[in-house]
């Protein structure tokens, strides 16, 4: 069994937990002892980062690497398309996706309570996301998905922060629009049975917690 150190809002939890499903692996989300980035769960998870998991007294923290770590865990079904150059471009994607536009949602995280955002930093970063989106459009070419019909590592955590992206979009009425093949990757993306199955229980569980944020619940 795989212990998953993880909270409900967490990105990389479940862009993780994507991988978790497609690979048919057992574990259990365990939130971390303390609660986030805190002292207690420091000792456990040096980094304090999130997600984390412990297979058998193998800890190993960061999505990226933890995803990388499950492929080769469980070979089938191969979440690496074939061919060097091919691998190179899922793995540039991914990183893109960490590094780039996942990053310049984030920001935005600390501005959902009305009453403690900073319009300037809004629309910096909503500037900054169209951008990324569209320079995303420029060096990707989905196929369906992100390396052609199959689920890659290079899908998992676009599958999460599009959604992330859709339901800020709406509640702070930010005005983004995705470029065409970008929202026709998003439809198919939703239409993955293991990211399906992540978003099902992931975006009301997101949702919540923006409706919090943003003010309409006691």
């Amino acid at each position: 069994m795989i212990r998953l150190y993880s909270i409900p809002p967490s990105l990389y939890s479940a862009k993780t937990r994507i991988v978790l499903r497609a690979k048919g692996l057992a574990w259990e989300d365990v939130p971390p002892p303390g609660g986030y980035a805190s002292d207690v769960y420091k000792q456990i998870v040096p980094s304090g980062t999130l997600p984390a998991i412990d297979h058998d007294g193998f800890l190993l923290a960061d999505s990226e690497a933890i995803n990388e770590y499950l492929n080769e865990l469980v070979p089938e079904p191969a979440l690496w398309p074939e061919g060097l150059q091919a691998r190179a471009q899922a793995r540039f994607l991914s990183r893109f996706h960490d590094t780039r536009l996942e990053p310049s949602v984030r920001t935005l995280f600390a501005h959902v309570d009305p009453a403690r955002r900073d319009p300037v930093v809004v629309e910096t970063q909503t500037l900054l996301i169209a951008e990324r989106l569209a320079q995303l459009a420029r060096i990707s070419s989905p196929s369906p998905l992100m390396t052609g019909e199959q689920l890659s590592l290079a899908d998992c955590g676009y599958a999460i922060t599009l959604c992330v992206l859709d339901l800020l979009n709406s509640g702070m009425n930010l005005g983004i629009t995705l470029p065409p093949s970008l929202l026709d990757y998003s439809k198919a993306l939703r239409t993955e049975p293991n990211v399906a199955a992540e978003l099902a229980q992931y975006e009301p569980a997101m949702a919540l917690w923006l409706e919090s944020e943003l003010g309409s619940l006691p």
